[in-house]
């Protein structure tokens, strides 16, 4: 462009540049964002059971780690922890029915007086990863010692995720001792194989209850937590609940060559053509949007900003590329507005001086709410444009991005204040959850479906997660058992 056009279109930039500015101070002036602390008072602290910390670091000693191949679990530990939660907790094994699902999985039943009243399902999951072959020595407190020290419980699964197994148990054992009695049926589901899909686990609770024709007004899972200084900008804890969960899928990759002696290598060999779609794909995501539960997330948080950050963040209809590429320089804000590529497997090869055959690779993606599984491989093929490079869905866990649950709907209300009623400085927002849970499986059963794991985690600490050094605050433990209480009083007393 050049001339008097280009001129007039640099008097027009120049123009339109204050005015958009005027027109945000003039709308985050006339729209003030609403409190998004709490009024909520806060409600009266139980006295939490003497002991259950050290219950918690006993079922941390049982290795119930899970595996894909159903041969390799250690079937004995698993039954030696549905003895100890029995033992553990015996009025909620007196008055909660109590089902084996699957192979390894518990479902608990609390009947309500009230039938009318549709149930609601409290999952969590009794299967731990394993630890890193080398890596226990690294540990301060063995890995599987359960050991309290320090006021923290440690151990693989301090976190994720016994301590909503044991927690719900702890809150289910203290409302029996205070006479309480739900209106509305409570189920505890507790799968055995989450960290490995959920397959045999929680889809067949799932199955199960549909098959009785259960609808479930609400289900709590994992999936959010309280983090303590995780988001720059935010003062004071910040409970996020996963109100959607990213999809899941990988692509392998594959090529053919004649092989033969590296003296005499072809233009390209096998692990080259491979080589290069990897690289065309890391260079060509799949495209950034800011919409669903991360927009939630930014639209509930902008009142806690500096006046500059909040009229961005509430006004995304103009701002999102800006905001798009600020978060697309991090990894951990990157996954919240994209389908996300990731190679994690590279195959072929076998000596320095011969040329493979067969080259490999298997690429992970993890996929943002309104992209689907077809799109993603229908990406793949198209970016890659290379016939000699065979493209299909890999033989593993594949599942689809989740619905996006209402923040409007009685139940996030109810969740809401009871995180604030055990803690009002905690502000509470939407989340989208960027790995697969067990919850997804839950969503033919319910329109509100939310992820919450009710502990603190600062920076340090999330690294401990499937990481060294799993460990878990005594009080912090003590408050995510005050917070299943009282969310089972709110949602099963009405």
């Amino acid at each position: 462009m050049s001339g008097g056009k280009g001129r007039m279109a640099a008097k027009v930039l120049l123009l339109s540049v204050p005015l958009a500015a005027l027109w945000l101070v003039a709308q985050d002036l006339a729209d003030p964002p609403g409190q998004v602390g709490s009024t909520t008072a806060p409600a009266p602290a139980p006295v939490i059971s003497p002991g259950a910390a050290e219950r918690l670091g006993g079922s941390i000693r049982l290795r119930t780690v899970s595996h894909a191949d159903p041969a390799a679990i250690d079937a004995s530990s698993f039954a030696a922890l549905h003895d100890y939660l029995e033992s553990s907790f015996p009025q909620a094994h007196a008055a909660l029915r109590r089902e084996s699902v699957g192979i390894h999985s518990l479902l608990y039943t609390w009947q309500g007086s009230d039938t009318t009243l549709r149930p609601v399902l409290l999952a969590a999951h009794l299967d731990v990863v394993p630890v890193e072959p080398g890596t226990e020595s690294q540990w301060q407190e063995a890995p599987f010692g359960g050991t309290l020290a320090d006021g923290f419980v440690w151990g693989r699964g301090a976190i994720d995720n016994k301590s909503a197994v044991l927690g719900t148990l702890e809150a289910v054992e203290m409302l029996l001792s205070e006479g309480f009695r739900p209106k509305r049926t409570i189920h505890l589901a507790f799968g055995h194989d989450e960290e490995v899909g959920g397959r045999a686990g929680a889809r067949e609770i799932a199955a199960l209850l549909s098959r009785r024709g259960v609808r479930l007004e609400l289900v709590l899972d994992e999936g959010g937590v309280i983090g303590d200084g995780i988001m720059p900008g935010i003062g004071g804890p910040l409970a996020l609940v996963g109100i959607a969960e990213k999809g899941f899928v990988s692509a392998e990759l594959s090529a053919e060559a004649p092989g033969g002696h590296s003296s005499l290598p072809p233009r390209q060999s096998a692990i080259g053509i491979v080589s290069a779609a990897v690289a065309r794909l890391e260079a060509h995501p799949l495209p950034a949007r800011v919409e669903g539960a991360t927009a939630q997330l930014f639209r509930a948080l902008s009142p806690q900003l500096p006046f500059v950050q909040r009229a961005v963040f509430r006004n995304l209809w103009l701002t999102e590329p800006l905001v798009v590429r600020k978060l697309e320089a991090s990894p951990t804000t990157n996954a919240m507005v994209r389908t996300t590529t990731a190679v994690t497997v590279f195959e072929g090869g076998t000596k320095e001086n011969i040329l493979p055959t067969h080259a490999r690779a298997v690429v992970n993606f993890r996929i943002l709410p309104g992209d689907s599984v077809e799109g993603v491989l229908q990406h793949v093929r198209r970016v890659i444009g290379d016939q000699r490079v065979a493209v299909r869905r890999a033989a593993t866990f594949t599942a689809e991005p989740s619905a996006v649950s209402s923040t409007a709907s009685e139940g996030y209300r109810l969740l809401a204040r009871s995180i604030r009623e055990v803690d009002p400085a905690i502000t509470v927002a939407p989340y989208l959850v960027v790995v697969a849970t067990d919850a997804r499986y839950y969503a033919d059963l319910s329109d509100d479906v939310y992820r919450f794991l009710p502990v603190r985690l600062g920076p340090d600490d999330l690294p401990r997660v499937h990481g060294i050094d799993e460990r878990l605050g005594v009080e912090d433990y003590e408050r995510a058992i005050r917070f299943y209480r009282q969310f089972m009083l709110n949602i099963a007393a009405r």
